[in-house]
């Protein structure tokens, strides 16, 4: 795929124990030639955990992307008038993220981006990293599958000994789920072994 004509929206959500994973995921669009914009929610803006500071988090979006992060909702609206985004993704998206999404609730940045991206009838690609995937939450997974234009990163659980309602994203496989979406498909399969024991 040629991705130098493609711009791609990546969100990231407050999965922090994820973000070594996706940095480089998000690399690679770049090195495609893809123009990527980076979005976040207030989490990673604020919040300094064992996983890293949110300066340096943001430091390292900005370097690898080139452009500067969409870190606010006024910010974040203007993506459904311009129709900047070909595809866009959130990789990690968390529980919190997926039950508002799934509740129609734009309260973040992300979210709003989303929404947008849901007007213009674009492709929405989502990698969750969620404790409660097969919990609470499973209902809110359930209403994303079936809602036209979202697309799901290939997923199973991380950790089912421990944690059995926990589901993670195959992050290695986001630039794929995208390739697919932007051609209307769902990466197969879908539903995968991602156990880390």
């Amino acid at each position: 795929m040629d991705w130098t004509k493609i711009t791609v929206g990546f969100a990231l959500t407050g999965s922090h124990c994820t973000f070594e994973e996706v940095m480089p995921q998000i690399k690679r669009f770049v090195d495609e030639g893809a123009r990527v914009v980076p979005i976040v929610s207030n989490t990673i803006m604020t919040t300094d955990t064992r996983f890293g500071t949110s300066e340096n988090w943001q430091k390292q979006l900005k370097e690898i992307t080139g452009n500067d992060i969409i870190s606010s909702i006024v910010d974040a609206e203007p993506l459904g008038p311009s129709k900047l985004l070909d595809v866009m993704v959130i990789a990690p998206c968390t529980g919190n993220t997926t039950s508002k999404l799934a509740n129609a609730m734009t309260e973040s940045p992300v979210l709003m981006a989303a929404k947008a991206q849901m007007r213009n009838g674009r492709p929405l690609v989502l990698a969750i990293s969620t404790n409660d995937g097969l919990g609470l939450n499973a209902m809110n997974v359930g209403k994303l599958l079936i809602t036209k234009n979202i697309y799901f990163v290939p997923y199973g659980q991380d950790a089912p000994a421990a944690k059995p309602n926990s589901l993670v994203a195959r992050m290695d496989l986001i630039m794929e789920t995208c390739e697919a979406a932007l051609q209307g498909k769902q990466l197969q399969p879908m539903l995968i072994e991602r156990f880390n024991y």
